[in-house]
């Protein structure tokens, strides 16, 4: 069997070492450590809340180790919005929600480099609202019918 030319190739191929700086670049951290405590961190709570597929390609854009930090979580049964998913993580590290959504940011800023627009898109979709912001993209809002 061979395998089939997928539309979402990574963007750019990089080196873990290479992801940990252009995250502490984005995100202005003093250290590399704190940037790969913000990657792990976000990872895994991204890991928590994507399924499917997108899970599953997006795992194939990353780094392996990356990789492993996403897919080692099991998706929660109760999906969480945007601001959910940054309160859940202020909660599980104990930071502040504006330095969760700081480092939330940082983190997804690089994701979307290395997964590709097609694939962040998927991705939007497959989530609750309030991610499009997280990725750096506009929260655009689906029309709701006008009652009669």
């Amino acid at each position: 069997m061979y395998d089939q030319p997928r539309t979402n190739r990574p963007q750019t191929v990089m080196t873990f070492d290479q992801m940990l700086e252009r995250v502490r670049y984005e995100g202005a951290y003093p250290t590399r450590e704190r940037a790969a405590e913000s990657v792990d961190n976000v990872l895994a709570a991204l890991g928590r809340q994507l399924t499917g597929d997108e899970r599953v390609d997006l795992a194939r854009c990353l780094p392996v180790e990356a990789a492993l930090t996403l897919t080692a979580q099991i998706p929660d049964t109760e999906p969480l919005t945007g601001w959910g998913f940054v309160k859940d993580l202020a909660t599980r590290t104990g930071a502040t929600p504006a330095t969760t959504r700081w480092d939330t940011g940082a983190v997804l800023a690089v994701i979307t480099h290395l997964a590709g627009p097609d694939l962040i898109t998927r991705i939007l979709h497959r989530l609750p609202d309030g991610y499009a912001l997280l990725f750096g993209r506009a929260e655009l809002r689906r029309p709701q019918p006008t009652a009669a």
